[in-house]
C-alpha cells in the first residue's frame, strides 16, 4: 500500500490564541505533500476535509481507501478534486482515461470505484494535488482544463494584488456536492493573494502554495480578524484554515496558489471581508 495518512482534530480560536510558532505549524501547516510514489493524505476534522497528493514515477498509484473512512472504496461517500501542478499525466477512473496537463483539473464523483494516477514521463512526473470532501450525491466525472476555467481578473499593481482567479471546480463550471477548487496566479510585482482578507464561518478552506521560487517564501496570515497569527510557507506546502479564521498571504515575490473548500453552501462569494484597517 503506497498510502500515508495522518489525522488532525479541530481546534477553536480560544485555544489558538495561546499557541507558539511550532504549535501553529504542527496544527495547520501541511508540509509532507508531493512525495514521490506516495499518495499522502491529511484528514482534518474541519468539514471532514482531506488534502493530499499523488506523485507517480515508477508505476501508477492506486487510490485506496483508508481506515479513517470505514468504507469499501475511497469514494464510496466522497468526492475528489484534482489539480496537476507537475508534468503531464493520466488519471484513469473506472476505466476512463483523463489527460491532465499543467494546471488542469479533474472532478471525480461519489461511488467512483477504481482510480489510477500515472505520469507520462518519470523524469518530469505529474504532481496531482488532491482535495476531498464528503458527498451525498453522485455527479459525473469531469475534466476541467485551464481553458475551461472561469477567470476573474482582480486587484491592481498599485495595491500589490493584481491576480487572475481561475475558478475550476465550482458550481458554475462543474456540478459538485460541496467541494470547490481553483487556482490564483499573481502577476509580477504583486504579492498579496487575498486582500481584503476574509473568512467564511460556513466552510473551511485550504491554501496550497506553489510556483514559489527557491529561497523565497509566503507569509500566510490566519486567526480571528483581531487576533491574527502567521505561518511562513514554502513551495508546495499548504495551510489549513478553520472556518473561524481569516486566510490571506503575502510573498517575497509573486507566486500561485490553489484554494479548496467545502461546507455549508456553494456560493463562492459567501464571505465576510475585513479591510486592512480592521485587522489586528
Amino acid at each position: 500500500m503506497n498510502t500515508q495518512i495522518e489525522s488532525r482534530y479541530a481546534v477553536g480560536p480560544n485555544e489558538v490564541k495561546g499557541y507558539d510558532t511550532q504549535q501553529l505549524r504542527d496544527e495547520f501547516l501541511v508540509d509532507k505533500l508531493m512525495q514521490e510514489n506516495i499518495i499522502y493524505w491529511l484528514y482534518t476534522h474541519y468539514e471532514r476535509f482531506m488534502v493530499g497528493s499523488a506523485v507517480p514515477t515508477r508505476a501508477p498509484l492506486r487510490l485506496e481507501t483508508v481506515d479513517n473512512l470505514k468504507a469499501a472504496n475511497f469514494l464510496t461517500g466522497r468526492e475528489l478534486g484534482v489539480i496537476n501542478v507537475g508534468g503531464s499525466g493520466t488519471i484513469t477512473a473506472d476505466g476512463e482515461d483523463f489527460q491532465l496537463g499543467y494546471k488542469d483539473a479533474l472532478y471525480l464523483g461519489k461511488d467512483t470505484n477504481e482510480v489510477l494516477f500515472t505520469s507520462h514521463d518519470s523524469g518530469n512526473p505529474a504532481k496531482f494535488y488532491l482535495n476531498s470532501a464528503p458527498a451525498h450525491h453522485k455527479y459525473p466525472n469531469k475534466l476541467v482544463t485551464r481553458n475551461d476555467a472561469n477567470v476573474l481578473h482582480l486587484g491592481a499593481l498599485e495595491t500589490s494584488n493584481e491576480r487572475d482567479i481561475n475558478q475550476m471546480l465550482i458550481n458554475t463550471v462543474v456540478q459538485t456536492c460541496q467541494l470547490q477548487m481553483g487556482l490564483t496566479e499573481l502577476k509580477p510585482g504583486s504579492v498579496w493573494n487575498t486582500m481584503p482578507a476574509h473568512q467564511h464561518d460556513r466552510r473551511n478552506e485550504v491554501y496550497f502554495y506553489f510556483e514559489v521560487p527557491e529561497q523565497q517564501a509566503v507569509c500566510h496570515f490566519m486567526g480571528e480578524p483581531t487576533e491574527t497569527r502567521h505561518i511562513w510557507v514554502h513551495n508546495e506546502q499548504a495551510v489549513v484554515s478553520p472556518p473561524w479564521s481569516i486566510h490571506s498571504g503575502a510573498g517575497t515575490q509573486n507566486y500561485s496558489f490553489i484554494w479548496g473548500m467545502a461546507g455549508e453552501n456553494l456560493d463562492y462569494d459567501d464571505m465576510d471581508k475585513y479591510q486592512p484597517g480592521e485587522l489586528r
